[in-house]
């Protein structure tokens, strides 16, 4: 009967596995000193090294191999099952800590860039951006902008669950990928967290900040990179924010005519540029 040993880290997460593999050392080790006994007697025999007959010897051998060595590598194999237990929840203690923001609790950047490559098929990317946040920082102070973070985090771990997922990016910067549904289902999840952030007033320190957010949205396509799909989004971030903050941009909105009356002309001028890029870099 073959006996796999592989002590890889992940197999050890369970405490039941620990026993698993104490159980399979110690009948491995018990059946290798058996076959030593059983080989080393007989040239001792004849040598007439032996105390006791052949036959009483191989029993009185095997059977003592059993007890001591058996017990002893049952203690051995636990000791060193629980370390490799500990090492492995330190292991997995460590990567989960080094893909999660410390003070939001939702994925970093860099785990939210390692989400982007899994995404296949109906989804979107939306890049969220909390308005005005420095002026919430030097008016009610760090230790109330913090807590501001923490409330958006929360509500967007909470939209985005599932196959969806929700990150910070960076400072007041927020990212979600947004799975599943049509691209207006998509649009009207986005919008419904902002609305949600804008009529819930963040209450921490003594103080109230009344806050909103900005958002801009782009789509994943089969033929379209990662990298082109979070500057679409990037872009109709900075587009909102244009316009006057507290809303959603998505990248097939354009520039309306009617927005251009509402943007600063180097705000215009900058968005034009802009297209005029993305245009070359199809052509």
């Amino acid at each position: 009967m073959r006996i796999s040993l592989q002590a890889e880290l992940g197999d050890f997460r369970d405490r039941r596995a620990i026993y698993v593999f104490a159980l399979k050392m110690s009948f491995l080790a018990v059946t290798l000193s058996s076959i030593v006994i059983v080989l080393l007697l007989p040239p001792l025999d004849w040598a007439g090294l032996m105390p006791v007959p052949l036959a009483h010897g191989v029993v009185y051998g095997v059977l003592l191999s059993w007890l001591i060595g058996g017990a002893v590598s049952s203690v051995l194999s636990l000791i060193a099952g629980h370390a490799m237990h500990q090492l492995s929840v330190s292991r997995a203690e460590f990567e989960q800590l080094s893909r999660t923001d410390v003070l939001s609790g939702l994925l970093n950047r860099r785990a939210f860039t390692e989400a982007l490559e899994q995404v296949d098929g109906n989804a979107c990317l939306a890049i969220f951006d909390v308005d005005r946040f420095k002026a919430i920082n030097d008016r009610f102070g760090h230790a109330c902008g913090d807590s501001v973070i923490v409330a958006v985090s929360a509500i967007l771990a909470a939209a985005f669950g599932g196959h969806s997922v929700a990150a910070r990016l960076g400072g007041e910067e927020f990212g979600a990928i947004v799975v599943g549904g049509s691209q207006e289902q998509r649009i009207e999840r986005v919008q419904s967290v902002c609305a949600r952030l804008a009529g819930h007033p963040v209450v921490a320190e003594d103080c109230v900040v009344a806050l909103t957010v900005s958002a801009g949205i782009a789509e994943f396509e089969p033929a379209r990179s990662n990298e082109a799909v979070y500057s679409a989004a990037d872009k109709a971030l900075y587009l909102a924010k244009a316009l006057g903050r507290n809303r959603v941009v998505h990248e097939n909105d354009g520039l309306h005519p009617g927005w251009r009356r509402r943007l600063p002309e180097e705000a215009v001028a900058a968005h034009a540029m802009n297209m005029d890029c993305d245009e070359a870099r199809l052509a």
